[in-house]
């Protein structure tokens, strides 16, 4: 029996196995060079070739993952729905889903706005106006965006991504705060308007003996970038905890930005060592106010309204010349690139229920037209951004919103100075696939488009901007599964001056602490 054929089947499939073999490493080769020279996408060009087999299982993800993976609604800090939402808009891709809501709107928490039975016409709606900030000072602040980047320094971040950030919020019309490490060159280089963080190690801001230099200050605002100054007197995610930089990611650069020794991890007290009252909070307000000629607040977290009572008791007592002329409200949820887990996890209160408290607060002792109020914490996406206009805030500020928007896939190596998208290392490699050029452009796209959202929410409520939102526009679902208006849960404080309820104001007294 003639079996010659069985021969050359064999070699014509040792053939095409070589060929298919030989293609398919000339084909690695090339996608290796591809992935390695192009700068849109950190992930491939840090890791060629492999970083294609994520896309492939996202797609995938997509129809198995109801069987094999977590849900869109189920990942933490932020699930994947958040994640993509803030991807597409950033990539300037269409935010329109079909089929219906994915979020479960009878889950207890769920936020809804009340629809209006006329919404506004497109040609009737406008722009929210600019506010400012600090009105009696000698240079304030006219703010034009209603939602801003949050306070992310130089070490916590790299280089390149410090850039990106700077020149999108140019390009976008909002500010940026620098963070607890002091102002770099790469915060003024984008040419964005900055806020600058004082935090409780006075980072950029400090003499030698680390107190706080008036000469300092004055420098920071010869500046005309600079607009403001933050005071950080706590932060969401590690309330009561300073900022904690690990050895690993202090450059030689960072260490003379900072002031700081090189080889050692740089940890800051865990509050201001001259602030330990209100009163000399107060102080230290009018002092920066005094020596800057510009707008000065504070940041905190709350653990309880009752301190935020007192300290508006003794603003009238003092004198409403010392009020701060802003507050961010940091909530417990929000984010850092390095705190213990005890602290994020159970310490603080969540920005849904501190943010209503410092609102009425405000109003109840009559500061809330002088003093303007920031929110921040998870505030990464339309719904939520409506939310906090809505309950009163005047602005927004978002860290890890912006950072999805440079390509942040919640790595959670923050802290590890191993960032395989390079936005926070240190690692030249990591971060070489990250160009300030392109990711800036992705975070204006991602500001247009979630401003334009809220706006669409503002409109089918039936008011002309996003500011024109009040509590009477949101209904939380209870236990029940039934909303009940926000309104009522957190009912519009009246001030003390229209209740019959004389506030005292004092001549300014001596400070508690002296």
């Amino acid at each position: 029996m003639d079996i010659s054929w069985v021969n050359v089947v064999l070699d014509w499939m040792a053939v095409v196995f070589i060929l298919v073999v030989g293609f398919s490493f000339l084909l690695i080769i090339v996608y290796y060079f591809i992935d390695r020279f192009q700068t849109e996408h950190a992930i491939r060009h840090n890791y060629p070739v492999i970083a294609r087999f994520r896309y492939l299982f996202e797609y995938l993800g997509t129809f198995l993952r109801q069987y094999m993976f977590a849900a869109d609604q189920d990942e933490r800090p932020f699930n994947r729905a958040q994640r993509s939402w803030v991807y597409r808009a950033g990539k300037n891709l269409s935010t329109t889903e079909a089929f219906g809501s994915t979020r479960n709107i009878h889950a207890p928490g769920k936020i809804l706005f009340t629809s209006c039975p006329f919404p506004l016409l497109e040609k009737d709606s406008v722009s929210s106006p600019p506010l400012v900030i600090g009105p009696n000072c000698k240079t304030p602040f006219k703010a034009t965006s209603i939602f801003n980047i949050s306070g992310m320094s130089y070490g916590a971040l790299s280089k390149p991504a410090v850039l990106a950030l700077s020149k999108g919020a140019k390009k976008a019309g909002c500010w940026m705060n620098t963070g607890e490490g002091g102002i770099s060159p790469y915060h003024l280089e984008g040419g964005a308007d900055l806020i600058a963080q004082i935090g409780t190690a006075k980072y950029g801001y400090r003499d030698k003996n680390g107190d706080l230099s008036n000469e300092k200050l004055r420098e920071a605002a010869a500046l005309d970038q600079v607009k403001m100054f933050e005071i950080k007197l706590s932060q969401g995610a590690k309330p009561g905890k300073g900022g904690m930089l690990p050895a690993a990611k202090i450059t030689k650069e960072i260490s003379e930005i900072r002031g700081i020794p090189m080889g050692e991890s740089s940890l800051s007290p865990n509050r201001h060592a001259d602030i330990g009252c209100n009163d000399d909070l107060l102080d230290m307000i009018v002092r920066i106010r005094e020596v800057t000629g510009k707008p000065v607040g504070f940041k905190f977290v709350m653990g309880s309204p009752d301190w935020l009572e007192s300290l508006c008791k003794r603003i009238h007592e003092v004198g409403l010349e010392s009020a701060p002329d802003f507050i961010t409200i940091d909530g417990a949820e929000g984010g850092t690139g390095s705190a213990p887990v005890a602290l994020m996890d159970d310490v603080g209160i969540s920005l849904n229920e501190s943010l209503p408290y410092v609102i009425d607060i405000l109003t109840k002792y009559g500061l809330r037209d002088q003093v303007r109020v920031i929110a921040s914490g998870k505030l990464t996406n339309p719904t939520m951004v409506a939310w906090a206009l809505a309950v009163g805030t005047d602005f927004i500020t978002s860290a890890r919103g912006f950072m999805f928007s440079l390509g942040c896939i919640q790595s959670m190596h923050c802290h590890k100075d191993t960032c395989p998208t390079g936005i926070a290392t240190h690692n030249e490699r990591l971060q070489s696939g990250l160009s300030p050029k392109k990711k800036s452009q992705r975070v204006m796209n991602y500001h247009r488009n979630l401003i334009h959202e809220v706006e669409l929410i503002a409109h089918s409520c039936g008011v002309t901007e996003p500011r024109g939102l009040t509590r009477q526009h949101v209904r939380i679902v209870q236990n029940s599964s039934r909303s009940r208006p926000f309104s009522e849960i957190f009912p519009d404080e009246t001030p003390i001056a229209f209740q019959g309820i004389p506030v005292e104001t004092t001549e300014p007294n001596v400070s508690e602490s002296k």
